[in-house]
């Protein structure tokens, strides 16, 4: 039987002045985890090990780590731990994190004593632990030191080994939920998915322009792993052709976040006009769509274009099934202005901005019965309150309701199945986008045709340190370092439609800058002069403009 009721401290202490040494100072849990080189983040993953054991004797339920740096490269990798209901870490512990993993190695013990005492924590607890990590080499021995760490904390522990994040995330609801959210394998995970796909989809596998196949870049990560797994699952419903197999480089020009930022094709995708296409990143959270036209040219459908689809469809089905249910979408600062129009102007639908990062989306989705969220990089998915999805199977099964109003609502229950409700999903996310598709028996084409997305450029500007930018208003306003957000005022006012904002990386020491205007010329320019800025007063050159010598 489990001892549950010591942490081997002595054991803690000895690696960590041995083994677990720190190695780097500064290191922050920023938006996606911990995040650098490789080589840097060992002692990081004995110290999450044995937090994430605190965190699920905190919750009385089990908690989850996971190992990947997503569309980094592969020189990178990071960690992450994922709450009991598979949302991001409570952002209150992102601090504690980030105090334990910086304490000096002689005071690592007190740190973590302290931990316990402040929050409360029954050492005597039990706790359970979900690990995944994805395909990148450094990944087994960060695995080995947070096993350690969990080890050391006399902690049950459940290694999934090679997994994609959204996998993960789904592991550790259905672990919590004894498989009432779906089975606790990723047997279970396919299943689930492509049954509810199957179901909506019937025995017309073509439909008007729709064709059951599509090219998928898998950007030599983890998701490639699971596309071809799921390929089983999926025969006779839809192909998925699969390129950047896990046989090159990890996100060497290829996956969704290449895509989106260089809006170009990725690498080995050569596709004939007008096919369907799709990338997903390192660990398969993002998805975007793209394909080229007869004359050669790039066409990008990416998050915002899925929320619209989403948010199109499911107002539908709720109109049909006459059910009383409020809907809503929220973007990031990084959403289209084409499409934050089109949804509040055509669509009808509530639209709210929130701050960069899954978790502020995430919580203000929960605000709505049916909340949809979409970065405009391809991470996001649904969420259905509880309460909802109640009254959506209850439809279906209402003997006193129309024929066609129980229609919608049983697509509606098998759409919440399809859904990875716990993070954005790429595949799940594809499977929903593909069900759209078949339904209206639209080609990508005829998607986009939709609105009409103002041009738009993003860039990455090198800085000293990436506390030199503070932002507030979900980022859209920069109030450190002074004046800068007067710069980037004046130089939007020059052009038509402008609009522009920066942000400091959670990660690394670099400031995003997204810029769109109605003119594809005048977008390059905008971004270019707004990254000037960034550069000089980031780095405390000054107003004058300076050009920097890598951007």
């Amino acid at each position: 039987m489990q001892d549950f009721k010591n942490i081997n401290y002595e054991i803690i202490e000895n690696l960590r002045t041995t083994d677990f040494k720190k190695r780097v100072e500064g290191i922050q849990y920023g938006t996606a985890g911990f995040r650098t080189k490789a080589e840097d983040l060992v002692h990081v993953a004995f110290a999450m090990g044995i937090l994430s054991v605190l965190r699920s004797k905190l919750k009385k339920a089990a908690v989850g780590i996971m190992i990947t740096a997503s569309h980094n490269p592969e020189c990178d990798n990071g960690l992450k731990l994922v709450d009991p209901s598979g949302e991001m870490l409570e952002t209150a512990w992102e601090k504690i994190a980030t105090d334990l993993v910086n304490a000096d190695d002689n005071n690592f013990v007190p740190t973590l004593r302290k931990v316990i005492k402040d929050q409360g924590i029954n050492e005597a607890a039990p706790a359970t632990i979900i690990l995944g990590r994805d395909t990148r080499k450094s990944s087994p021995k960060l695995a080995e030191a947070a096993i350690k760490g969990i080890d050391a904390c006399h902690a049950t522990l459940k290694d999934f080994g090679i997994v994609n994040t959204p996998q993960l995330h789904y592991l550790v609801v259905a672990v919590n939920t004894n498989g009432e959210y779906g089975d606790s394998s990723l047997s279970g995970y396919y299943q689930k998915l492509s049954t509810a796909f199957k179901n909506i989809r019937g025995t017309r596998i073509n439909n008007g322009q729709y064709s059951a196949e599509l090219q998928l870049d898998a950007a030599n990560g983890v998701g490639a792993l699971a596309v071809k797994a799921f390929q089983e699952y999926l025969k006779g419903f839809l192909t998925v052709n699969v390129c950047n197999d896990g046989s090159g480089e990890l996100n060497y020009m290829c996956g969704a976040d290449y895509v989106k930022i260089q809006q170009v094709p990725p690498l080995n995708v050569v596709s004939k006009p007008n096919v369907r296409c799709v990338s997903i990143d390192g660990d398969a959270d993002r998805i975007v769509y793209f394909y080229t036209d007869e004359n050669n040219k790039f066409h990008l459908l990416d998050g915002d274009r899925i929320a619209t689809l989403v948010a199109e469809y499911l107002k539908g089905l709720l109109q049909e099934s006459q059910l009383s249910l409020n809907i809503g979408l929220v973007q990031t600062a990084y959403a289209n202005g084409g499409s934050t129009d089109y949804i509040k102007n055509n669509l009808k639908v509530p639209v709210a901005c929130v701050s960069t990062g899954v978790k502020h989306l995430h919580h203000k989705a929960l605000e709505f019965d049916i909340g949809i969220y979409f970065e405009a990089n391809g991470h996001g998915t649904i969420i259905f309150k509880d309460s909802a999805m109640k009254v959506i199977r209850d439809a279906a099964k209402d003997k006193n309701t129309t024929e066609s109003q129980r229609k919608a609502a049983a697509k509606m229950t098998d759409v919440i199945d399809v859904i990875n409700q716990t993070v954005g999903d790429a595949l799940s996310d594809m499977l929903l986008v593909e069900t759209i598709l078949h339904a209206k028996g639209w080609n990508l084409s005829d998607w986009e045709e939709s609105y009409n997305d103002l041009p738009n450029r993003q860039l990455k500007v090198k800085v000293q340190d990436r506390n030199a930018i503070e932002t507030a208003d979900a980022e859209r306003l920069c109030v450190k370092p002074k004046g800068l957000q007067e710069q980037i005022d004046d130089l939007v006012k020059q052009y038509s439609r402008g609009r522009s904002f920066v942000r400091p990386s959670g990660t690394e020491d670099i400031v995003r800058v997204y810029a769109e205007c109605e003119n594809a010329a005048d977008v390059e320019k905008l971004a270019a002069e707004v990254a000037v800025a960034v550069y000089n007063l980031a780095n405390g050159i000054g107003p004058k403009p300076v050009v920097p010598s890598k951007m």
